[in-house]
C-alpha cells in the first residue's frame, strides 16, 4: 500500500485504541453538514452524503446525530456555517503535505495550522505548491481472507474499478471518484467485506523517509490531524514497512 494508506490503517488502530471517537463523530458530522448544504439532504441523489452515511454508521455514529448534522446542512435545524479550505506545507524530509479543513474561522484555522507545522519541523506553502503532487482516487481496502483474487478482480473491473492490487493481508481495489460508489455497491451487493472505503487523494510521486525522520514525519501528520477543524491529511512519505509496524 502506499505510505498515506499504511498511516490510515495505523491511524484507524490508535483511534480505537485512544478512545477518540468523539472526535471522529465532530469531523463526521461536519462532512455530514456541508455535504448536504451543497448536495442536498437525500443520499440517493447525493453520492458524497451517502458515502459519508455509510462512514458514520461503520464508525457506530447514531442514526440521529446523522440525521441532526444533515438537517443543519439543509436548513431544517440551526447550525455552524463551515467552509472547505485546503492549506499546503512540507514536513521534515521534504514531505509534501496537503491539509483539508472545515472551519468557521479562517483565520484561526490559518493560524494553528502554521503552528503545527512549525513547531512540527515543518513550513506552510503557497497555494499549488503541492497540490498538484496528489490526485484524488477512490481506495477500497478487501481483506484477502473474504475472497479470491480471481473473484474481486471480476468483479470491480466489471463495475468499473480501475486497479486491483494485491499487498500484505488485503486487496487495494482503486477506482475513479465518480466510480467509487458504483464499485462498493457492487462489493456490498456480492456480500465481500469490505475493511475501509474513502475518496481520498493519492501521491503521484513519494519521499523516501529514513528511520530517524520517520516519527517526526508522522508526528507532525497525527498533530494535524488531531486539530479539531481539520478533516483529512494527506502526504506523499514512503516510509519502510518495518518501520511503520515499530511505530504502531
Amino acid at each position: 500500500m502506499s505510505g498515506h494508506n499504511k498511516w490510515a490503517s495505523i491511524k484507524h488502530k490508535k483511534a480505537i485504541a485512544d478512545g477518540k471517537r468523539g472526535k471522529v463523530f465532530t469531523k463526521l458530522i461536519r462532512e455530514l453538514t456541508v455535504a448536504a448544504r451543497e448536495g442536498g439532504g437525500n443520499p440517493d441523489t447525493n453520492a458524497r452524503l451517502r458515502g459519508l452515511i455509510v462512514n458514520a454508521k461503520a464508525a457506530n455514529m447514531p442514526s440521529d446525530n446523522i440525521e441532526r448534522a444533515i438537517k443543519k446542512g439543509t436548513g431544517e435545524l440551526e447550525g455552524v456555517s463551515y467552509e472547505e479550505v485546503l492549506y499546503e506545507g512540507y514536513g521534515p524530509a521534504g514531505v509534501a503535505i496537503l491539509v483539508q479543513c472545515l472551519t468557521d474561522n479562517k483565520n484561526r484555522t490559518a493560524a494553528e495550522v502554521r503552528s503545527a507545522f512549525t513547531k512540527g519541523g515543518g513550513s506552510m506553502a503557497g497555494a499549488g505548491s503541492v497540490a498538484w503532487i496528489f490526485e484524488k482516487k477512490g481506495i477500497i481496502i478487501v481483506p484477502k481472507n473474504k475472497t479470491s483474487e480471481d473473484q474481486l478482480m471480476d468483479l470491480v473491473i466489471s463495475a468499473g474499478a480501475e486497479d486491483l492490487s494485491p499487498s500484505d493481508e488485503v486487496f487495494e481495489v482503486t477506482t475513479q471518484p465518480q466510480d467509487f460508489h458504483p464499485v462498493k455497491e457492487a462489493l456490498d451487493k456480492a456480500k465481500i467485506e469490505v475493511k475501509s472505503a474513502d475518496v481520498t487523494m493519492i501521491p503521484k510521486n513519494q519521499v523516501p523517509v529514513s528511520a530517524s525522520d520517520a516519527r517526526s514525519v508522522l508526528g507532525l501528520i497525527e498533530t494535524l490531524e488531531e486539530m479539531d477543524d481539520v478533516q483529512n491529511v494527506y502526504a506523499n512519505f514512503d516510509i519502510p514497512d518495518e518501520v511503520m509496524k515499530e511505530i504502531s
